[in-house]
């Protein structure tokens, strides 16, 4: 009889620790599960406001570009008036032409159809409309 009772007492403790498992199963996996979806929400609430904060920081680098590119427009306009001033208020084609040479050196990329005119110099349309009468009467 004694080897009967060791394996009744075996099976019912295997029998007993299957029951445990399950019982652990069955609250170990909503709990697990839970604690997953409470673990992904933090995970989804740290990657919203680290992207807040980049935005807040992509938005501050914009706002000081702005403000340099402001005093940059600010400084050319006085370069501008001064360069009038000493132009005694009136600007001259010559002037006109001398920044369109001057400008040439910044089309690194770019094409420029030039047709060459006496003194190698553009011919300006500025006058172009204008109805301007000829010296002739």
């Amino acid at each position: 009889m004694n080897g009967n009772y060791k394996g009744a007492l075996l099976g019912t403790m295997i029998s007993w620790f299957l029951f445990a498992l399950i019982g652990f199963g069955l609250w170990g996996c909503p709990t697990y599960n839970v604690w997953q979806q409470e673990m992904s929400g933090r995970a989804e609430f740290a990657k919203a406001e680290q992207n807040r904060r980049i935005l807040i920081e992509e938005a501050a680098a914009n706002l000081e570009a702005e403000k340099l590119n402001a005093q940059a427009e600010v400084e050319r306009a006085r370069g501008a008036s001064e360069a009038i001033a000493i132009e005694n208020g009136a600007i001259s084609e010559k002037y006109i032409q001398y920044l369109w040479v001057r400008q040439q050196r910044n089309l690194n990329d770019k094409t420029v159809i030039y047709i060459p005119t006496e003194a190698n110099l553009p011919i300006l349309e500025s006058m172009r409309g204008l109805n301007i009468p000829s010296g002739g009467n």
